[in-house]
């Protein structure tokens, strides 16, 4: 059923609608992971910060389709950056699986790994604890020797954005093969989505049908494009729209209904837009649209558009 894929630069085959798993209740997620690859799903999206890989591993068994035809992603988080491989290892063992078929760099964000908490550790005036003595560019080192290891098929980076990319790019041996981002009717980084194509970077888009009870779900545009379709709701339209300008998708979902059409529903609309509807929804942001739903308050400048510089 997943019938839609993207080549990485690498040569690598990805699946380009993918079932997120960020926020996933433990309990859900397994059977959410098995009825999507039941339902016809190739690529599930984790991390180790989500804290349920064990249980998204329980629900890939479970599924009884092959390790083999699942492309699996997970996270580097950011107090393991100097210590790649272990955070990796804890990953593959939650998992069940010997290998990653991508592996990311959650946020271009190194903290203190000796820090008051495992995930999150926070300094004394309630900033996040930062590590800011460590290079990016020798957390991109641990994560090519993964790829030389074996360990995982393909890197990438999350939430990077062009400053960071062009600090790490000079010296990297292996270019990321994508970047995951919040991209959306309301955030579609078009500025940004022009430089990675032209670094053969594939954008992979979390979020994309915005937050909980998110306002895009009723957006006109993206409603009026969907009935002129015939299409059966607007997440139709917000999903095959991102497909049409070569994104990755990654809708979250524990719902089995809402599992099966968020990847049937893309694919129909993917094949029915136009370019005159992609032009209208490339529009609908700067039209007073645009919104982020994710900005963690890191408290340094990640170098993003539509994001306020933060104050340490």
């Amino acid at each position: 059923m997943a019938s839609h894929f993207t080549t990485l630069n690498n040569g690598q085959i990805i699946p380009a609608i993918g079932l997120g798993t960020w926020q996933s209740k433990p309990n859900e997620v397994a059977l959410a992971v098995e009825h999507a690859l039941k339902a016809g799903y190739r690529h599930i999206d984790c991390a180790w910060a989500y804290g349920n890989e064990k249980e998204v591993g329980e629900g890939l068994r479970a599924s009884g389709v092959p390790r083999e035809e699942v492309f699996i992603t997970s996270k580097l988080w950011g107090t393991y950056h100097k210590r790649v491989e272990e955070c990796l290892d804890q990953t593959l063992a939650n998992l069940g699986t010997t290998y990653l078929d991508l592996y990311l760099v959650h946020w271009p964000i190194a903290m203190n790994p000796n820090g008051n908490h495992p995930v999150m550790p926070m300094r004394p005036n309630g900033n996040r604890d930062i590590d800011e003595s460590w290079d990016i560019r020798d957390t991109w080192k641990g994560m090519e020797a993964m790829v030389k290891k074996g360990k995982v098929k393909s890197i990438g980076a999350s939430n990077f954005s062009q400053t960071v990319l062009d600090k790490i790019l000079p010296t990297a041996e292996i270019i990321p093969a994508v970047n995951q981002l919040e991209i959306h009717l309301y955030n579609p980084q078009l500025e940004l989505l022009d430089y990675l194509k032209s670094k053969k970077i594939v954008p992979q888009a979390y979020s994309p049908l915005g937050s909980t009870n998110s306002p895009l779900l009723t957006d006109e545009s993206a409603t009026e494009i969907a009935k002129k379709h015939g299409l059966k709701s607007t997440s139709d339209v917000l999903l095959g729209y991102l497909l049409a300008k070569d994104i990755i998708v990654l809708p979250k979902s524990v719902t089995p209904s809402r599992i099966e059409s968020n990847l049937t529903g893309a694919l129909e609309a993917y094949s029915v837009l136009t370019p005159e509807d992609i032009k209208v929804l490339d529009g609908v942001a700067a039209g007073g649209k645009q919104k982020r739903f994710i900005m963690p308050p890191w408290g340094i400048d990640l170098g993003f558009d539509n994001w306020p510089t933060a104050t340490k």
